[in-house]
Parts: C-alpha cells; sequence; structure tokens
C-alpha cells in the first residue's frame, strides 16, 4: 500500500477488472463526494480539504486512479486514454452503489471530472474543477495560445518513455521532489513522491500524458451540471487565458473562483478555501 499522508480509513474496489485504492470518510449517510487527485499525487492529496467537508455531513471517497493503484495499472500506454478514465471513475460510482456523487478533481483529476460531467451528468450532482480547465477548453489553447503552449512545454518530456522516468527518479528521485515542491513540508514532498519510485508506477502516471490527443480533449461536450472551477493566479501550469476561456464550456449555473497568492497545488496549499468553494457549490449558493 502507499504512503499515505492522513488519517482515513482504506478500502479496496474491484471495479472493471482492476483495484483501486480509495481512501473513505465521513458520515456513511451523507451526500457522497468522489475527489479525483492529479499528477503526479494521490488521494491523499485531499486529506486536508475533506475534515472541512466531513463537518458539514459530506461522504467523501478519494481514489487512487488508473496507474496510481498498484492493482490499477495496466502496462499499454493506450489504456490510458481519457474515455478510459471516464470509465473508471463510473465504475467506481457503481462499485460503492452511489448514483450521483459530487465530483471533485484537481489537475489531471480535474480533467476527468470534466469529461465525466459532460458524457455522465445524471451520474454528477455538482461539480467542482481545480487548476485544470475543460478539456476542450485547454485543448484550444494547446493548439492556439503561445503563452499557454510554453507553460505546457513540460508535457514534451513527460510524453518521452524512459527519458521522462530517467529525469524525474534519478537521484532518489531529486527531479520529481522538485516539481513537487510547492506542496509543502519534506515530509509531504516524501509522501508523493516515494509511491512513484515504486516498479511501474510513474510510467503509469506518465501514460495519462502519453495518451492524452487534442482531438480527444477537443470532443469533450459542454457541462450542463453546477460548475465551479477554481484557479489560482500562481499556477505555473495554467495561465489566465485558458482560465477564462473555460466558461465558454459550461452552459449550467457557473462560478469561476480564483484564489490569488497560490501556486498550482491547491489542495495541498490553499485546503481551506477549496473546502469552502466545495461547500458553496454543493450547497448551491453563489
Amino acid at each position: 500500500m502507499p504512503p499515505d499522508l492522513g488519517r482515513l480509513p482504506i478500502m479496496r474496489i474491484d471495479a472493471r477488472g482492476l483495484e483501486f485504492v480509495v481512501r473513505a470518510g465521513g458520515p456513511e449517510r451523507g451526500e457522497p463526494v468522489l475527489l479525483l487527485h492529479g499528477f503526479p499525487q494521490h488521494g491523499g492529496e485531499f486529506d486536508e480539504v475533506v475534515p472541512a467537508l466531513h463537518a458539514a455531513g459530506l461522504r467523501t471517497y478519494a481514489p487512487d486512479q488508473r496507474g496510481y493503484s498498484p492493482g490499477a495499472r495496466p502496462a499499454e500506454v493506450e489504456a490510458y486514454q481519457l474515455p478510459e478514465l471516464v470509465a473508471d471513475t463510473v465504475a467506481l460510482l457503481d462499485a460503492l452503489d452511489v448514483e450521483a456523487a459530487h465530483l471533485v478533481g484537481h489537475d489531471w483529476g480535474a480533467a476527468v471530472a470534466w469529461a465525466v460531467a459532460a458524457a455522465h451528468p445524471e451520474r454528477v450532482r455538482t461539480l467542482t474543477a481545480v487548476s485544470v480547465p475543460h478539456p476542450a477548453a485547454m485543448a484550444y489553447a494547446l493548439a492556439h495560445d503561445p503563452k499557454q503552449k510554453a507553460r505546457s512545454s513540460y508535457m514534451v518530456l513527460f510524453r518521452q518513455a524512459g527519458k521522462a522516468e530517467k529525469a524525474l527518479l534519478g537521484l532518489r528521485a531529486a527531479g520529481l521532489r522538485r516539481l513537487l515542491r510547492g506542496v509543502g513540508d519534506t515530509a509531504r514532498v516524501a509522501a508523493y513522491a516515494e509511491p512513484m519510485r515504486e516498479p511501474g508506477a510513474l510510467t503509469g502516471a506518465l501514460n495519462w500524458y502519453r495518451a492524452m490527443s487534442g482531438a480527444a480533449l477537443g470532443a469533450v461536450g459542454p457541462v450542463t451540471v453546477p460548475t465551479t472551477y477554481v484557479w489560482s493566479d500562481r499556477d505555473n501550469a495554467i495561465g489566465r487565458g485558458v482560465a477564462e476561456l473555460c466558461a465558454q464550456h459550461v452552459t449550467g449555473d457557473y462560478r469561476f473562483v480564483e484564489l490569488p497568492g497560490v501556486s498550482h497545488w491547491i489542495p495541498d496549499e490553499a485546503p481551506a478555501p477549496l473546502a469552502e468553494a466545495i461547500l458553496t457549490r454543493v450547497r448551491g449558493t453563489a
């Protein structure tokens, strides 16, 4: 089992022939919230966010997604295409006997959450997307916005099999630790970096980038469910232009929350404002 940041009980859920590690907490009869992590983290990135959700009576589930759970690590790059990640999320809801959940996603987890909300609105009560905008907005920016293309240039390395693993894992994962500097102290960095040193773990995580295509991102449709998008103005990966473009891809009630002075690692750096944004959306207030 990968190192955990916190205190939540661990479940193992079988879905689609894979086994997912899931952190669960809060009142068992509370409205369900599914939290999807990003790269290169795991479900523990929400450990400082969920206490406020539990106090509000919500039940939370934070899975380690495909490539991150040791029992859900296919070898083929094609197994990490966006439709597969969406299908995992729906299958997890089925396995948890959850008809519809409040969906929260950060980074790559946000991309999946957007796609789930677009394709399966009947399974999503509300959406809170964190850092990464709607995939179609991202696809457009990568094709037409030079500033966003520059911000996303790290993806060129991440898509190179072998080279990326060497760059990030060499010298006891020094590159990965530098990437994670914004999450907090040394112990918090290690809580994310150490699981990525397990055989095949980083490759599984990087396969999300290697399976990514502009066509698949651009094919994600508009989101009709009540949606909040949380962006931070010191995010080195996501610029204001694409963040503001996101609104064009939501037809439901929409709120844009900007967190000043916060980096890309919002759940780690600003858990209280993020929890407030989630609860505001869940409660249906603006």
